[in-house]
């Protein structure tokens, strides 16, 4: 959009739109992160071993893979308001059904319910922000995102702390007869209701009005956001960027017929979407209460870090809101990129030289343990200014609209994908090669994702998606 235009953007409301979508993103962190403490109650209840304990867990990935995938397809159809609020509708089911499950199978099915919800909000939020927003501060309210997943986190981190200090333990009786990790999972209640009821007043994607000839639509939503002197001009380029395409959108677009080959920015998504899971950041918020716990710290001091690390996440993505759109995309992705292999590296030292106490059951790592303890919190500060928003910010801007939901949909099934492998492995590894072999892999993983940035990503800073090119 030209300048001349800027005074008449409607920020606030674009700005509490971008809000209200990224409810998703504070229940897709909640959702992720209310796992890491209810491990233990899920090993007691239903007498689980290794491998059926970590299924419990990554068994909702199950589900984000899927609804990744076939939110953007189902985005592109029925639009991107009716998939949110089908995402807040499962996120209710799952809440409540994961508390009062009585069998590993039951926990496991309202868990992946969960998972199509996660997954669908993962895609479809960062996609409907970018087609509401200006492309000068598009990565700030995209990067929202991570910032309301990191908050998600973090308040089941709190949450949980709280009903397990109130109850004694997890696994022990809390209100109503019900032990407590049942009600860790009972709390999203409350902001998935909230999520269903306010998504019924922001408006659809006017991109997608566009896309499906609801032109009267389109330029009533265009008016309200940018002001009716924008409406005309951006319709005009919405529409011609649409006209360069012969069909509706559809995943075969995906495929170039004329040079027979997947389009290059494809790739470039799936390698983004899954390097962001290689180096494995889901296995400090699934597991850590786990982690923490395996070198010597008590299930209190263990939940009582996860709270820590949560809000160093914050702090990382409020950093990166301030400067994404100054600094670009890919310089985050390299300064992360880099800090995340050294401080992983120094966590690998650090459990490489402690030795094992067989009477606990863990590592007795001494001085090293605070070693473990900053590089990992660096670690996970890391992450969050770069891989953890930008991904996002990234995937919801650089397709092109014609592919832009079948886009998201592959990046999304690669990025889920790549997380249920990662968290379906963890405790394998664990018990397999120990921690220092775990973030050895995790470690090469962050080093190869250098590489891959200087070499495929393309910065998208400033450009408006009209102008994006497959």
């Amino acid at each position: 959009m030209s300048s001349s235009h800027q005074h008449s953007e409607n920020i606030l409301f674009i700005v509490i739109i971008s809000c209200v979508a990224t409810i998703g993103g504070f229940l897709f962190g909640f959702d992720s992160g209310v796992i890491n403490g209810t491990y233990n109650g899920l090993e007691k209840a239903f007498n689980t071993s290794d491998l059926a304990g970590g299924f419990n867990i990554a068994s909702m990935l199950l589900g984000c893979a899927a609804g990744a995938f076939f939110a953007g397809w189902l985005a592109d159809k029925f639009g991107r308001k009716p998939l949110l609020i089908a995402a807040s509708v499962f996120f209710i089911v799952s809440a409540w059904g994961s508390g009062i499950a009585g069998s590993s199978l039951e926990f496991v099915i309202y868990r992946i319910i969960g998972g199509f919800a996660v997954g669908a909000a993962s895609v479809m939020a960062p996609a409907y922000i970018s087609e509401i927003a200006p492309a000068r501060i598009r990565g700030r309210l995209i990067s929202i995102q991570q910032i309301a997943i990191i908050a998600g986190l973090n308040a089941a981190f709190i949450s949980n702390y709280l009903l397990a200090d109130k109850a004694g333990l997890s696994t022990e009786a809390f209100w109503l007869g019900y032990e407590a990790w049942r009600w860790m999972f009972w709390v999203e209640l409350a902001p998935a209701a909230l999520f269903f009821v306010v998504l019924f007043f922001i408006p659809e994607s006017p991109r997608f009005l566009v896309m499906n000839r609801q032109s009267e639509k389109a330029a009533a939503v265009l008016s309200k956001l940018y002001g009716s002197e924008a409406q005309a001009p951006m319709m005009k380029e919405i529409q011609d960027s649409l006209d360069r395409q012969d069909s509706k959108p559809q995943l075969s677009d995906l495929y170039d017929a004329v040079k027979s080959r997947v389009r290059p920015i494809v790739w470039v998504g799936i390698g983004l979407a899954t390097f962001q899971q290689l180096v494995g950041i889901n296995v400090v918020f699934y597991y850590g209460a786990v982690l923490w716990q395996a070198v010597g710290f008590s299930e209190s001091d263990a939940l009582l870090i996860n709270i820590i690390s949560a809000s160093v996440s914050i702090a990382a993505c409020l950093i990166t809101f301030k400067v994404i759109d100054k600094v670009g995309r890919k310089p985050l992705l390299t300064i992360g990129s880099i800090g995340m292999a050294v401080s992983l590296g120094a966590m690998v030292v650090a459990f490489l030289n402690s030795d094992f106490d067989a009477s606990s059951n863990s590592l007795d790592m001494g001085e090293l343990g605070t070693v473990a303890l900053i590089a990992a919190n660096a670690y996970v500060f890391f992450f969050n200014l770069s891989w953890g928003p930008v991904m996002w910010v990234m995937l919801g801007e650089m397709f092109p609209n014609q592919i832009r939901g079948s886009g998201l949909a592959v990046a999304g099934l690669a990025q889920w994908g790549s997380n249920f492998a990662i968290t379906l492995s963890f405790p394998v590894m664990l018990a397999g090669i120990g921690l220092a072999g775990a973030y050895g892999f995790y470690t090469v993983c962050a080093v190869i994702s250098i590489f891959f940035i200087i070499r495929f990503v393309q910065e998208t800073k400033g450009r408006a998606l009209e102008d994006m090119q497959g």
